[in-house]
């Protein structure tokens, strides 16, 4: 087991009472902590305010500043607290401040495109466009995610994602994020962050932290598969990792002016990620300067003023549990301000949090779009509170946002299709005679959006189940698109649409002349569908659907079969990858709604292919870890111990099997970074330039005090539920029920005591704060971002066609208990004409060169040797060179 060393906080755990106003405060105790010998995460307090110079924030502090300046507490509240669940049209809304305009802010999944919707583009999934390796690509996809959400009246898009990482290969969710290496995940994060808020929407990057798997991610949702665990799972991570690894993107994220990070579900070191004040506090905003807001995940809020205390700024839906009416903000949060619980700079720098990036992605109250969607109802007219079948009106207005976004999809499709074996097969050239096996060639009988949040695996797969899907506006499936080629070549076309015509099969692909393509595919998704036992995680790693006997049954009578894999992330692939009648294996990811045009674009060599965002191991078991699938702990929270630390993905398999692919059992079948290309590159002339950089130095000083904006009354009556408004059963309200006593009100008997009775030491501090060593600006230390060196060589097409190549850049750290080499730069650079060189150049910064130190909590170049390996993927590195 690791040092836990960093961790997270000491939160406290308050008790619910299941009433219109729960207890807020908690009665005055010690701060529990684990069994010994379990991870501990140790506090950090105060919550860190905003800085009104952090670069790139400047305006849009002031903008909020002004307008949270004239905000009553009640207005405040409203702000920082989700009215429930289905209590209006997104799946996340906050209050109103209809004094002042301003309507319910909309917070809607997802990642690939709007949940819930309609008249909108179905994007390719994370890990399909990471295997493009084009950060235009990934700011282009950005743009037009965020485009689509602002003219659909959504305000935060629930996305991008960088966690899960990638730790298990079988992780339910690990497609929706951007590959298992934390350099290329924080580089695709960045980018679309950009893209998102150039266009006009707050992103929300998430899940922070270590949220690695589904299995016990929630005690309700593990409950109900009979897993009788009373807390959530507890991931065990020290200080290093999570600085080297896990968090490593969402520091990329927060340095690119990301305006929301949403928290997980799971604990980390044994406290719950929505109130962990050593991650939200200690981390995210005081290192890395983080100047948004901090959103629970849907119900992974589990106290009341400690979360407040611990950095969160936002509860979704709001609800503790969904449609119970009952929050642990909304009226508790008034109350807790009323009393001096939560101090009054603490709510507003809350909703300074919520309301600066609102301004800082242009908008402003007046030039909102309404939202024209409702997520409860396909119909015109609907209810406003669905829960409860409140207001009924028209709510969808079938507005099309999808302008040309179909074009980048299926760029982007192709370009994130990875060829991972080819014997001169592809590219097809008018086939004289094709044939298409499989079910996922084919269409769901029961249409695109057939099964609720795409939970089956029915037809082709072309994207993950859960609440990061959207409704397909169609589904361009394979062999509709192979079919309309064939028939403009001229070309002889039959298509099987179901793994089990074995005969028939057999009989179509064992005639002369044909070329037989199969498909097969692996799916996943989030944890609460279960798809033929697939609780979110896979089960393993081999194809469904009989998709392996069938490839085998194919090949073993067809010479000139091609394999096709639509996947969540790797599949056993090492038979295939020797077998001599299996002439290709093209993974095409999940791509969104132009699956079978992107695919056509590559089998017919009219794009280049992409790169492998994750390695393809011999077996689930060769990859060091995998998903905990049964409870190590009792009844307790399972304890989940990252003790592989940074050596996962290609880090292990260099660690444990630094061979040849495929040399071995442990040996990958295909590296990280591999990609098969239609011509052949060649890399030389690696050049380093050391650059003229000072010292790293930690900030000076002090933070400023934290600022108080406006008064308000103490008196309760003030607070009450106004007699003017009807109340809807279940929706959240920031007024109080009871303005007889402060007792009444709170449930509380002690109510009155001091916060200092009821939260850790320093929890309420507004004082001038010191610095952290490794803190500054959004992103950390702005020297972090110096460019140490500047590497640069030349790649030369040596081959007979135009193509791109995907140069890639390994660093060695040195030092005993490093990996042999971890990616530090790469680029895409595209029509690279035959007989043609180009350079290819990339920057390390300080922080690309440097190791965190846990004693020192600071980054620290070693004075252990560093060598640069410049080439193709992790494992074809022909350029190699010590840093000066």
């Amino acid at each position: 087991m690791p040092s836990f060393v960093l961790a997270a906080s000491a939160a406290i755990i308050l008790d619910l009472v299941a009433a219109a106003n729960a207890h807020l405060n908690p009665q005055p105790q010690s701060y529990p902590q684990p069994p010994s010998g379990q991870a501990y995460s140790p506090p950090f307090y105060p919550s860190p305010w905003m800085d009104p110079n952090a670069p790139g924030w400047e305006q849009a502090y002031a903008q909020a500043k002004d307008f949270v300046s004239g905000l009553t507490l009640l207005e405040k509240v409203n702000l920082t607290t989700g009215v429930g669940w289905m209590g209006e049209k997104c799946v996340g809304n906050v209050g109103t401040v209809p004094r002042l305009g301003l309507r319910s802010l909309c917070m809607q999944d997802g990642p690939l495109g709007l949940r819930f919707n309609r008249y909108n583009t179905a994007f390719a999934t994370g890990l399909t466009a990471a295997a493009s390796w084009s950060r235009h690509l990934w700011q282009d996809r950005g743009t037009a995610l965020g485009s689509e959400a602002k003219n659909k009246g959504v305000d935060v898009l629930l996305g991008p994602v960088a966690g899960p990482l990638g730790r298990n290969p079988n992780g339910g969710r690990n497609v929706e994020g951007f590959g298992s290496d934390p350099y290329l995940a924080g580089e695709a994060l960045a980018r679309t962050v950009v893209g998102i808020q150039e266009a006009g929407t707050v992103a929300c990057a998430k899940h922070f932290l270590l949220n690695e798997q589904e299995h016990f991610r929630q005690v309700g949702e593990a409950n109900g598969y009979g897993y009788p665990i009373d807390e959530a799972l507890s991931s065990n991570l020290d200080d290093k990792t999570i600085h080297e690894v896990y968090g490593w993107p969402f520091q990329d994220a927060v340095k690119a002016g990301v305006g929301s990070i949403m928290c997980s579900y799971n604990q980390v070191n044994n406290s719950y990620a929505c109130q962990n004040s050593k991650l939200i506090n200690g981390l995210l905003k005081e290192e890395y300067g983080f100047q948004g807001f901090v959103m629970s995940d849907w119900q992974a809020q589990h106290a009341g003023v400690s979360t407040a205390a611990a950095g969160l700024d936002m509860t979704m839906p709001g609800d503790t549990l969904f449609n119970t009416g009952v929050s642990f903000f909304g009226s508790n949060l008034t109350l807790a301000v009323i009393n001096g619980t939560v101090p009054e700079w603490r709510i507003d720098d809350m909703v300074m949090r919520i309301m600066a990036p609102f301004f800082k992605v242009g908008k402003t109250i007046n030039n909102l779009v309404d939202t024209n969607f409702d997520s409860w109802t396909d119909g015109a007219y609907g209810y406003v509170q669905a829960a409860v079948n409140e207001n009924w009106e028209q709510v969808n207005f079938g507005v099309d946002v999808r302008a040309d976004h179909a074009n980048h999809v299926r760029e982007a499709g192709a370009k994130g299709t990875v060829i991972l074996k080819n014997n001169g097969i592809l590219p097809l050239q008018k086939p004289k005679f094709l044939t298409v096996i499989g079910e996922d060639a084919g269409s769901n009988p029961a249409g695109p959006n057939g099964c609720g949040d795409r939970g089956c695996d029915d037809g082709t797969l072309a994207m993950e189940w859960g609440s990061g899907t959207t409704n397909f506006p169609y589904l361009i499936s394979p062999d509709q698109a192979l079919s309309a080629q064939a028939i403009q070549d001229g070309t002889r076309y039959e298509s099987i649409l179901t793994n089990y015509a074995e005969s028939q099969t057999r009989a179509l692909v064992s005639q002369p002349d044909a070329i037989a393509i199969v498909f097969a595919n692996s799916d996943s998704g989030e944890g609460y569908i279960n798809v033929d036992g697939n609780e979110g995680d896979r089960k393993n790693l081999t194809l469904w659907k009989n998709g392996d006997d069938l490839i085998k049954s194919v090949a073993a009578v067809n010479s000139k079969t091609i394999v096709v894999v639509h996947s969540t992330g790797p599949v056993i692939l090492k038979d295939y990858a020797v077998h001599p009648n299996i002439s290709a294996i093209v993974w095409a990811g999940t791509p969104g709604q132009e699956s079978g045009n992107s695919l056509v674009d590559i089998l017919y060599g009219k794009q280049s292919p992409g790169r492998s965002p994750f390695t393809w191991g011999p077996s689930l078991e060769s990859y060091g870890t995998q998903v905990m699938v049964t409870p190590n702990n009792g009844h307790n929270a399972p304890q989940d111990d990252f003790s592989e630390g940074s050596f996962i993905d290609y880090r292990y398999f260099d660690k444990v099997a630094p061979g040849k692919p495929g040399s071995s059992d442990k040996a990958p079948t295909y590296e990280f970074g591999f990609g098969l290309s239609w011509s052949t590159f060649e890399f030389s002339n690696l050049r380093i330039q050391k650059n003229n950089v000072g010292p790293l130095t930690p900030p000076t000083g002090k933070t400023i005090a934290a600022p108080e904006l406006g008064t308000f009354s103490k008196n309760l009556q003030d607070y009450a539920f106004p007699k003017n408004i009807r109340r809807i059963r279940e929706f959240i309200y920031p007024y109080l029920s009871s303005t007889k006593s402060g007792q009444l009100a709170s449930g509380d008997p002690n109510y009155g005591q001091t916060a200092q009775q009821f939260l850790p030491p320093g929890a309420n501090d507004g004082s001038p704060q010191p610095r952290s060593p490794a803190s500054g600006e959004p992103g950390g230390n702005r020297q972090l971002w110096d460019v140490v060196y500047t590497v640069t060589a030349t790649i030369t097409n040596t081959g007979k066609v135009m193509d791109d190549a995907v140069p890639q850049l390994y660093l060695s750290h040195g030092g005993p208990n490093e990996p042999p080499r971890v990616l530090r730069g790469f680029d895409r650079i595209e029509r690279i004409a035959p007989g043609q060189s180009v350079t290819f150049k990339a920057d390390l910064t300080r922080r690309d060169v440097s190791n965190w130190d846990s004693l020192k909590q600071q980054w620290v170049i070693t004075n252990y040797p560093k060598t640069v390996y410049v080439g193709s993927s992790s494992r074809d590195l022909p350029l190699s060179a010590r840093l000066p």
